[in-house]
């Protein structure tokens, strides 16, 4: 799997669906408001990436509302039919 350097955290890219994946875009939009959660979703709607973060239930700050176990559902309710999409996990959740 393909490592990644986002704001000194190394992820794993762990989906890549119809290469969502451009790590220039993503350089661009992400904050460290990101380094408290295990996993990253990436998708695109109408040309404009979306971020979201998501949380195993080990992780202290899980919520419900971000619970990757539930990442499926939230793609099917809450973005677009079909849509490019990608998830990072922090590279020790990866492993």
């Amino acid at each position: 799997m393909e490592k990644i350097e986002l704001l000194n955290q190394v992820y794993t890219l762990f989906r890549n669906f119809n290469d969502g994946f451009i790590l220039e875009e993503v350089e661009k939009i992400i904050t460290d408001y990101f380094l408290d959660f295990d996993y990253i979703l990436g998708d695109w709607s109408y040309g404009k990436l979306r971020l979201k973060g998501f949380n195993s239930r080990r992780n202290p700050n899980f919520k419900e509302i971000n619970d990757i176990d539930k990442v499926d559902d939230y793609l099917n309710n809450y973005c677009a039919y079909g849509c490019k999409y990608f998830i990072l996990a922090k590279e020790d959740i990866a492993e």
